[in-house]
């Protein structure tokens, strides 16, 4: 049975800035939740380091690539992490500027890369990032695609996370392309990075928050307080933020999928037409806010 294609067409923005360079954006950016900010903080403190691992991975298959059109993407994917890379190692330092040691999260996620490229075979390596790729891929949805999420969300950072979250669903299918039609990567191999790159990522999303509002001052007790409102709100059988992403996540397991089997979020227009016509990420996060349901 064919299935309906979703394809977007991955476009390189350079030099974007977010205003993070200054300090008079919220501790709490997050409509002043400490929960909810640190776990955002936790998510995007990965994102430098991730963005390079891969990278790697994806051009160990360059030279084998023989279809200009995905090596064309390929640079194009490469050029878009790099600058996400770029402006959140910028967030980074101002969190290090507010007292965390993010120094050492991200020395822990370098680490780690490292320690993938090393013992995983390249075959692996590039499923493991088709896997955190579908996962990043689904921000736009999870964060953007209803008001209530990131409603009271600082508009600098929520700019922010809708510029990334745009270009994830622009190349969402490119390393997938590489692992299935160059690495010539199985459904075994291509499932199993998904289940070890999904606890990986769930992992990172309850632990670190735990520690940064530790360095925050803030005590156990209200550390678990906290923690206990901010779970419902992540993994609500109804309402949960993450809970919505078991569909999507889901699919993945199926023999035959592809990424651009799934639609991009609906106000994705809203976001590129208002940058195409403005250049200002800023305008273009408030648009595709408003057109969200």
């Amino acid at each position: 049975m064919a299935h309906a294609e979703y394809k977007e067409t991955p476009e390189v923005r350079m030099g974007l800035d977010f205003g993070f360079k200054g300090d008079d954006i919220p501790k709490y950016w997050m409509a002043g939740d400490p929960f909810r900010t640190r776990m955002m903080d936790a998510v995007q403190a990965t994102f430098p380091d991730g963005e390079r691992y891969f990278i790697t991975t994806v051009m160990a298959f360059k030279d084998q690539i023989e279809d200009p059109e995905l090596k064309a993407e390929v640079k194009d994917f490469a050029m878009q992490e790099g600058q996400h890379g770029r402006v959140h190692t910028e967030f980074n330092e101002r969190l290090q500027r507010q007292g965390l040691d993010i120094k050492r999260v991200t020395g822990m996620i370098l680490k780690l890369n490292n320690r993938r490229l090393k013992y995983f075979s390249a075959k692996y390596n590039v499923a493991m990032t088709a896997a955190f790729e579908h996962l990043t891929a689904m921000m736009a949805e999870l964060f953007f695609a209803e008001k209530r999420v990131l409603a009271g969300a600082d508009e600098r950072v929520k700019a922010m996370f809708a510029w990334h979250a745009i270009e994830e669903m622009e190349h969402k299918a490119v390393a997938y392309d590489v692992m299935q039609k160059v690495a010539k990567v199985g459904y075994i191999r291509r499932t199993t990075a998904m289940t070890h790159a999904l606890f990986s990522f769930t992992l990172n999303t309850l632990i670190m928050p735990w520690f940064m509002l530790k360095s925050d001052g803030i005590g156990r007790r209200e550390r678990l307080a906290l923690y206990a409102r901010g779970l419902v709100w992540m993994f609500g059988p109804r309402k949960g933020v993450f809970t919505r992403m078991v569909p999507a996540l889901a699919k993945y397991y199926k023999p035959g999928f592809h990424p651009n089997q799934l639609p991009s979020v609906h106000n994705y227009d809203a976001w590129k037409n208002t940058y195409d016509q403005s250049q200002d990420p800023m305008a273009a996060s408030e648009a595709m806010y408003a057109a969200a349901h």
